[in-house]
């Protein structure tokens, strides 16, 4: 009689895993807004992962980029009963209860652009902050002759990765640039091409030695190349940073964006599903590790840094606009 109940409890035991082995997870991603280039190729990168991998893999794109909405979709996803979710967060410290809510129910908890975030499985960085920051401080230095004063924009002054990237840039150019100085406070537009434009707008007015600006922020580099160009200021101020080549490409070709350094937002959404599903299946990971997407990595504590720079610039830039990006 033993003999039979254990048995048949092994049978079980092997149904059991043999069954969650075919299980296939829902990987949900939350961007910071929706509808804007970068969040758009990530989308594309996660449907098109879920795709190869035969998941459900999907994003979520608020209207705006409010915190508040983020925990509202996740709060969503959660009651949904998702198996991992993404996000790429706003504001860190505000999404951190309901990230240790979704992980206290089991939920695979995955950020990017936020690597001191702390209610999370792991957090991923497709390039290390000082590494993209030093690279635009070296672009500015390279481009100034390090005369004049500069200005930084970022996403929101409460944005991880961001304001890694602006110390990491700033901190460079004061050793190696000392001459420099900021002309005001970092600036938290870089998510809106109006706010960024009217913001340059009135730094030209306010500093006339303006020699450059610092978009670590999708939208800053082109609100602040629009209005250089508008008075005409194209080549006379440094723009560069973070942007979509698809949207930036003209300006590129005007000589009114210089130049920048990002990664691939499609990659990172592929990313995003990759890492999901080889956590769902029990996978570990390690400091070396060979993973899907990313490469060789090195992992920080729960932070994977992969090395995937992209040079924007009048020599790549068609081509990256051509694969949607």
């Amino acid at each position: 009689m033993k003999r039979s109940i254990l048995i048949v409890a092994a049978l079980a035991a092997t149904f059991g895993a043999t069954a969650h082995a075919q299980d296939k997870p829902t990987v949900a991603v939350v961007a910071k807004v929706g509808g804007i280039p970068w969040f758009n190729a990530m989308e594309q990168g996660i449907r098109e992962q879920g795709e190869a991998l035969g998941i459900n893999a999907y994003m979520i794109g608020p209207t705006s980029a409010d915190p508040a909405l983020q925990v509202r979709a996740i709060e969503d996803l959660i009651a949904r009963g998702v198996d991992v979710i993404g996000v790429v967060p706003n504001d860190r410290q505000v999404l951190e209860p309901v990230l240790k809510k979704a992980r206290d129910q089991g939920i695979i908890v995955l950020t990017h652009e936020s690597p001191e975030s702390e209610n999370v499985d792991y957090d991923f960085e497709m390039i290390s902050a000082q590494q993209l920051g030093e690279e635009h401080a070296k672009l500015l230095a390279d481009t100034t002759g390090c005369e004049g004063s500069y200005a930084v924009y970022v996403g929101g002054l409460s944005v991880p990765a961001h304001n890694a990237w602006a110390d990491a840039a700033v901190n460079w150019l004061s050793e190696h640039c000392p001459e420099m100085r900021q002309a005001s406070s970092r600036f938290g537009v870089a998510e809106s091409v109006d706010d960024s434009r009217n913001t340059t707008l009135d730094l030209i007015r306010a500093h006339s030695d303006l020699a450059g600006i610092m978009s670590f922020g999708s939208q800053g580099t082109i609100g602040a190349a629009r209005a250089v160009r508008e008075r005409g200021m194209a080549g006379e101020i440094k723009v560069m940073g973070l942007f979509s080549p698809g949207q930036g490409r003209r300006l590129v070709h005007e000589g009114v964006i210089t130049g920048g350094f990002q990664w691939n937002p499609l990659e990172a959404g592929k990313a995003f599903v990759a890492l999901g599903n080889r956590l769902y299946e029990g996978g570990e990971i390690a400091d070396g590790d060979d993973l899907p997407v990313l490469g060789t990595i090195e992992l920080d504590g729960h932070t994977i840094f992969a090395s995937k720079p992209l040079a924007l610039n009048e020599e790549t830039i068609d081509e990256l606009a051509e694969l949607g990006l």
